[in-house]
């Protein structure tokens, strides 16, 4: 089984509702369990804490209130033409195949369909992520070397 067949299952267990697919061939077992609902795995998750952030300054700080509630739409209008590109496991996020080597991709960077974007480290397997799209990178929303949830946005693409 490829990289490929685990992540197109991992999408359909995540849709199907089921709780748990065990698949064992002769060299090769693997068990997706999902203990969670479905909606608390979304997109809309790495975005909400910055409005909750800037919730709290603006109670804080009462004036800036009405600044905030105007920019968080203006941001997310902005967005909407952005393909965002997703984990397709958990894992960790690497920006590069090792510390001594070079990023895959920056900011700003132009990149093809296919073209490694980062690594995801699952269970002491490095799986390189390619981009489904062809682009530019506007935004890189997980830092290096941080974990990552299935589905969690990864980078912001302006299509080419």
């Amino acid at each position: 089984m490829d990289i490929k067949q685990i992540q197109d299952l991992i999408r359909f267990v995540s849709k199907s509702g089921v709780n748990e697919v065990a698949i064992e061939q002769k060299d090769f077992k693997i068990t997706i369990k999902t203990n969670q609902a479905p909606t608390y795995v979304t997109a809309t998750v790495p975005v909400e804490p910055a409005p909750a952030i800037n919730a709290i300054a603006a109670a804080a700080t009462p004036v800036p209130i009405a600044p905030t509630t105007t920019t968080a739409p203006a941001a997310e209008a902005d967005t909407s033409k952005y393909i965002t590109i997703k984990s397709p496991m958990i894992g960790t996020f690497y920006r590069s195949a090792s510390p001594e080597k070079p990023l895959f991709v920056n900011v700003g960077d132009e990149i093809k369909e296919g073209q490694v974007l980062c690594i995801i480290e699952a269970m002491k397997l490095f799986n390189e992520i390619e981009s489904e799209v062809s682009g530019r990178i506007v935004k890189i929303l997980t830092d290096n070397a941080s974990p990552v949830e299935y589905d969690q946005p990864l980078f912001l693409v302006e299509p080419a």
